[in-house]
């Protein structure tokens, strides 16, 4: 099969986005990245954009990403993460019926799946617990259920990296011990709950997965779901312990009302051996070097 020249990107622009070009340059080095470059909300916007680009398969980042965001402001992630990958689809549908748009949805999607303390495959249930998780199981189940579209549908677990907002657990540690050690606040760290345990993938592999998805989208069976997970489940509070001592620098943690979420599920890891068997795809970045890296990064932007 022809592997796909033309790539329509959206949130191309986004965390996961802009470590595309890498994985794109090992996997897919003869592919071309276009971004959406509209409101993805607008659907007749996105219909012209579709339209113009002819892609030969279509990459769907954007979203409201992050669960505080989402839960804020509610009808706008159900606008952004539902309403607006249903409007691309169709686009999609309508204009490049041959291409695959291969889905980015998201782990938080199974929600209270994970009560039963092993990895999960794709066949766990989806059962949402807050908002994101659920406009983006909204979305894909929707898109499972669309006709004359080709969709392959991706479920990455939590992902961090360099250039990764303080929305997330991960890069807001980081930020504050940053700080701390450049002396700009003092030596007390605010945080959540630091007792769940998530599985931690580097954004860097997560983007080969993305291009491996792209190379292979015709030949993998329409509607295929595949998980993107390390399988191994790490305690919060101990991702925060190592990048304290990454740094060097005594600090005490205190407690954070705002930050405490009390639908939080004790342990969330997946299974990817489905993505591994499909794609050949597995995580390369030993999680010490996406620690080092994301305070190294926070240490140059504050």
């Amino acid at each position: 099969m022809t592997a796909p020249a033309r790539v329509l990107v959206t949130g191309l622009g986004g965390f996961a986005g802009r470590h595309l070009g890498p994985a794109f340059a090992e996997i897919l080095p003869g592919a071309t990245l276009l971004p959406l470059g509209c409101d993805l909300t607008d659907a007749d916007a996105v219909a012209v954009r579709v339209r113009e680009a002819r892609p030969d398969a279509c990459l769907h980042l954007a979203a409201i990403a992050a669960i505080g965001v989402a839960s804020g402001d509610p009808a706008r992630a159900w606008q952004v993460n539902l309403h607006g990958t249903l409007a691309l689809a169709s686009a999609l549908s309508r204009h490049t019926p041959d291409a695959t748009l291969v889905h980015v949805s998201s782990a938080d999607a199974y929600g209270r799946s994970f009560a039963v303390g092993m990895p999960l495959d794709e066949t766990a249930p989806l059962a949402p617990i807050n908002v994101y998780g659920a406009t983006k199981a909204a979305a894909d189940l929707a898109l499972g259920a669309m006709a004359g579209l080709r969709v392959i549908r991706l479920r990455p677990f939590n992902h961090s990296g360099p250039g990764q907002s303080d929305d997330f657990a991960v890069s807001a540690f980081a930020r504050q011990v940053a700080r701390i050690k450049a002396g700009l606040q003092p030596p007390v760290l605010r945080a959540g709950n630091l007792d769940p345990e998530r599985d931690y993938l580097d954004v860097r592999d997560v983007a080969r997965a993305y291009a491996l998805a792209v190379d292979r989208a015709q030949a993998l069976p329409n509607g295929t779901i595949l998980n993107l997970a390390s399988g191994v489940a790490r305690r919060i509070g101990d991702v925060l312990d190592a990048l304290i001592a990454l740094a060097g620098v005594a600090i005490a943690i205190e407690p954070d009302p705002a930050r405490m979420r009390p639908s939080d599920i004790p342990h969330a890891s997946g299974n990817a051996a489905r993505a591994l068997d499909l794609l050949g795809w597995s995580p390369r970045i030993a999680w010490p070097r996406t620690l080092a890296e994301v305070l190294e990064d926070w240490q140059r932007r504050v």
